[in-house]
């Protein structure tokens, strides 16, 4: 499987940005689809993430209200709508892919063990 991310950036605090992440070599209609985040001394964090057979997806706290995970089942491609970015935003930003998992904080766990990107800076100025 091979993912390939874009739409990265620097932006001030209050705008948007869309993330862009396209899987090719799937084998499976049903896979999960997300996205996690690193921020320099902090470890990986689980931000959003979306079922390809029901569109259930999970968030994290803190980015309820404000990111929006998508995903265009026939491109293999997911999305992930960032509105109201805030300093604590920044962070390289990795896509993932796994098998058919629920939703869950759980999951995302699971997920973190699949196929990762190679990453886009997200940075927000303030």
């Amino acid at each position: 499987v091979q993912l390939v991310e874009s739409g990265g950036g620097l932006v001030q605090a209050g705008r948007s940005l869309r993330l862009t992440c396209a899987a090719s070599g799937l084998v499976s209609d049903h896979y999960t689809m997300g996205w996690f985040r690193q921020a320099p001394g902090k470890e990986r964090e689980g931000v959003a993430m979306i079922s390809s057979r029901d569109g259930g997806t999970y968030y994290v706290d803190s980015v309820k209200g404000r990111f929006t995970i998508t995903t265009d089942n026939a491109k293999h491609t997911v999305y992930l709508q960032m509105n109201n970015l805030k300093p604590e935003d920044t962070a390289v930003y990795y896509c993932a892919v796994d098998g058919d998992l629920k939703p869950s904080a759980q999951a995302m766990g699971v997920l973190q063990l699949g196929s990762l990107g190679q990453g886009v800076q997200v940075t927000v100025s303030s």
